[in-house]
């Protein structure tokens, strides 16, 4: 049970489970049942596919390891007459050009490492099979680790996995390490197969920490961050998490940029690392670790699909992506800034989960008084015909498929954008009016990225 049935009880809320309020009562019994109960449904290799339709919310925040470790996946909607629920429930049957059902089931994966390095963990939609190695790390532990094996029941051509190591002391200069990923699976014709996939790298014979940067990812680095913050999230304090994640931040910075101690003016990053800052940021304020304005089920739901995306998708969770459109053409990408919401744009937001056209003052009243339909401006009408267009494909291309949103400059539906663009004009600056070249002015308190910046380095050169 997860609520009464008496509708005067309402459905808790996240500061109701932090607060063990009487609204969370059934909130510890039924975690407690549905893990149980996703235990044995691994046991079994059952997996678990959640169409949820409700206006409010139906409990999918204590069902969720039914899913999240079956391999499963969750569509939230507001009714199953919904267009985007057909859409989506259609994609979710879809075939391959084969005509084989793009699935496999009852997948084991198990990693095996030389000496010189460690399994860590495992974030994904995973379970661990409880097995020991000497490819085991004893020391750390990130996501689901202790083990050397993990159970999937269900795994789809989507299914992106994260696999952590440690480095080991017994390293030698110029030699070479070794790690290898067997997966076994039941294919949907009944056979069972196997793939080994077998990797090598030189250990470096440099110790300098300049010759590691041409190697850093930033782009994969961000989103393994986001996995393991979101994880350590599902059952800590959220202060613990933007510690522990500013931390880390600090090291990396502190270690491989460039700067005279104490002068945090002089700190510079490489181009491989200059983005890195900037992904935190947007995962600091992004709704895998903020909840405000967020029901237990909506966080849920986007720490799923956080966790079994692709490195590529998942950055556009943490960091969206924002594109212009004016009378000179687009889309042009542009930064997530309130410097580009600019009165004779119009701009297009893609979050993953939600896609939003935004159009601004000048655009809506030209909009308005008809410019489209004259002969003389059919440039015009190209312009506010290509954002849209442009918008559905990204929709239609996608599962799930993402909330399509049309808005105008200062509209209900603006929040969706002023909320995750970077605040560096705010009304708590002076001199600030909306179209003096500026951008949007921003009604937060949140710090700007460059304030961010501000403090990181001020930390960091110490």
């Amino acid at each position: 049970m997860t609520v009464d049935t008496d509708l005067a009880n309402v459905m808790r809320g996240h500061n109701d489970i932090k607060g063990d309020t009487p609204e969370a009562k059934n909130w510890t019994k039924a975690r407690a049942f549905y893990d149980q109960l996703s235990t044995k449904l691994v046991r079994n290799g059952h997996c678990v596919d959640a169409f949820l339709n409700a206006l409010d919310q139906v409990g999918f925040a204590e069902m969720r390891s039914c899913v999240t470790l079956t391999g499963g996946s969750c569509l939230l909607v507001d009714s199953y007459d919904n267009e985007k629920f057909v859409d989506a429930f259609k994609k979710f049957f879809r075939r391959a050009a084969d005509n084989t059902f793009p699935r496999a089931y009852n997948a084991r994966i198990q990693v095996q490492c030389s000496p010189q390095w460690k399994i860590a963990g495992a974030t994904g939609p995973v379970t661990s099979a409880k097995k020991k190695s000497a490819s085991v790390s004893q020391d750390s532990e990130m996501g689901v680790g202790g083990t050397c094996e993990w159970i999937m029941p269900s795994v789809d051509d989507k299914t992106h996995l994260a696999f952590y190591f440690e480095v080991a002391n017994t390293q030698k200069p110029g030699g070479f390490r070794f790690v290898q990923f067997s997966t076994r699976y039941q294919h949907e014709s009944g056979k069972t197969r196997l793939r080994i996939t077998t990797l090598c790298h030189r250990i470096s014979t440099h110790t300098r920490p300049d010759d590691y940067i041409s190697s850093f990812d930033q782009e994969t680095a961000a989103v393994l961050m986001a996995r393991l913050s979101a994880f350590k999230a599902e059952d800590g304090h959220l202060f613990d998490v933007l510690r522990w994640l500013d931390g880390h931040l600090i090291k990396l910075v502190s270690k491989f940029a460039k700067y005279e101690r104490d002068t945090p003016g002089s700190l510079t990053l490489a181009p491989q690392m200059s983005l890195f800052p900037q992904f935190v940021f947007h995962l600091r304020r992004s709704q895998f670790l903020q909840v405000f304005n967020c029901s237990p089920d909506e966080t849920c739901f986007y720490r799923l699909w956080l966790d079994r995306e692709s490195p590529s998708n998942a950055l556009v969770m943490i960091q969206p992506a924002l594109y212009l459109y004016d009378s000179s053409g687009g889309p042009k990408p542009c930064l997530l800034d309130s410097s580009s919401v600019m009165p004779d744009c119009i701009l297009v937001l893609d979050t993953y989960f939600e896609v939003v056209v935004h159009y601004g003052e000048v655009i809506v009243s030209w909009r308005d008084a008809g410019y489209q339909d004259q002969p003389n401006y059919e440039y015009f009408k190209k312009l506010l015909t290509q954002p849209k267009e442009e918008a559905l494909k990204i929709v239609q291309g996608r599962y799930p498929q993402p909330r399509f949103v049309e808005c105008d400059h200062h509209g209900s539906q603006a929040r969706l954008l002023y909320n995750v663009i970077n605040p560096s004009k705010t009304h708590n600056q002076e001199g600030n009016n909306y179209g003096d070249g500026g951008g949007e002015i921003v009604y937060t308190d949140d710090a700007s990225l460059q304030t961010f910046l501000d403090h990181l380095k001020k930390l960091a050169v110490q």
